[in-house]
């Protein structure tokens, strides 16, 4: 039976984004499939009790710090986003309205791109639009769908279900129903992967 990866997941988390960067290749090398999940991690925090590192400024400064590193050891594009922290409210939504269209993939790299390279505002509804508009994705749809009751809701039960499921932070996965939280956890992700 083909494994699978279900990777909870919020655009506003630069850790998010790096394990991003690493999964699919797992899968590849693995034959596992990958599940997105897309959670609004605000929602996260306050049902569990749960806040953000940088609340904490030594914490915050070492994240980053490690986070650097991190991208490095994984060869891949970093930049600090000058908006964080941004609201990642309409883009997680627009994860939820990617995937009834079936084009997640390019809707993740555009949103983790746009925030984690290229340092535009998720924030703000015009940017966001232009991010959408930018990778050929349907703008005017994806505005129409962000505002809808279904895709709200869609949101507000897949952030529930991670809390249920025990996720109080992200980067969180699952492989074989056991969870892996933040994306130094790959290493424990692979071995599981390859666990006949």
């Amino acid at each position: 039976m083909t494994k699978k990866i279900e990777f909870f997941y919020d655009y506003g988390s630069p850790n998010c984004y790096l394990a991003w960067t690493q999964l699919p290749g797992l899968c590849t090398r693995y034959g596992a499939g990958l599940v997105y999940k897309p959670i609004l991690l605000g929602g996260i925090f306050k049902a569990v009790g749960n806040e953000t590192p940088v609340n904490v400024e030594p914490k915050g400064k070492w994240m980053f710090e490690d986070i650097v590193r991190y991208a490095k050891h994984y060869d891949v594009a970093f930049e600090m986003n000058p908006h964080f922290i941004f609201n990642s409210l309409s883009a997680m939504r627009g994860a939820v309205w990617a995937q009834s269209e079936g084009c997640i993939e390019s809707y993740n790299r555009a949103m983790f791109e746009a925030a984690w390279v290229n340092g535009r505002n998720l924030g703000d509804a015009d940017e966001l639009r232009n991010i959408v508009s930018d990778v050929g994705l349907d703008a005017t749809a994806f505005a129409g769908a962000i505002q809808s009751t279904e895709v709200k809701q869609a949101l507000i039960d897949e952030t529930n279900i991670s809390v249920d499921k025990g996720v109080f932070g992200a980067p969180t996965m699952f492989v074989d129903g056991v969870m892996h939280f933040g994306q130094d956890r790959l290493p424990w992700i692979e071995r599981a992967l390859s666990d006949g």
